[in-house]
């Protein structure tokens, strides 16, 4: 069975793909800080976990090591982990600036330079979660500086791997019902709603590459 390896795996938009993933044939190794989590998922959708913090490169090198040596093989990597804070440049802490760069940005660049030699020979997908706010500005928003870089890293890594049959999808959620939020929103999308959308782009024949996906809930103006 072809393998898909996601990160921010234990909640979310990574958990919601887990399932899907499952259902559609694929074994499925899962990622994320939260080990607790992590293996509640995995003893569900029968999956490999693997507590990750994908902030540090040595946690993803072991990560896509562990994959290869439990499945000798990666297909498809999800870097999906991320998280966001209070809008207002004088909000948060640059501690928290820190750790949210670190964690969106280079955690998601970490995870592919990880798996782009196993996914090169399987030509395999690469998906990345970036955001609407990766395509416009939030006024004040820390978490939006960083998703653009991310938008900015997909379409940088579709050039590079231009020629070797790996393909690179940019999975772009509007407003989502998950537990990224402390207050959670009304007529938000689903979880479900964005691993369709994964599932979607994985789905296509070797000659099709999905580039972009933004999806918004129907509600959602900006």
């Amino acid at each position: 069975m072809p393998v898909l390896l996601i990160t921010g795996a234990s909640t979310g938009i990574g958990a919601a793909t887990a399932h899907h993933a499952k259902e559609a044939g694929y074994d499925v190794v899962l990622a994320a800080r939260s080990a607790d989590k992590l293996e509640a998922l995995a003893a569900e959708v029968g999956g490999l976990a693997v507590p990750t913090d994908v902030s540090k490169w040595e946690d993803n090198e072991a990560l896509v090591k562990r994959t290869l040596d439990e499945h000798g093989r990666l297909d498809a990597v999800f870097a999906n982990a991320g998280f966001g804070g209070a809008r207002g440049w004088l909000k948060g802490s640059p501690e928290e600036w820190r750790t949210m760069l670190e964690t969106n940005v280079l955690g998601a660049a970490y995870t592919v330079r990880a798996a782009l030699p196993a996914l090169t020979e399987a030509k395999g997908h690469i998906l990345i979660t970036s955001s609407v706010a990766g395509r416009r500005v939030l006024p004040g928003s820390f978490y939006s500086v960083t998703k653009h870089a991310v938008t900015a890293m997909g379409e940088a890594l579709r050039q590079d791997v231009d020629g070797t049959g790996v393909r690179v999808t940019l999975i772009e959620p509007g407003m989502v019902d998950t537990p990224f939020f402390d207050n959670r929103p009304s007529n938000a999308l689903e979880a479900d709603d964005i691993a369709r959308a994964v599932m979607y782009a994985l789905s296509q024949p070797p000659h099709v590459d999905i580039n972009e996906i933004l999806v918004r809930p129907t509600a959602q103006s900006g």
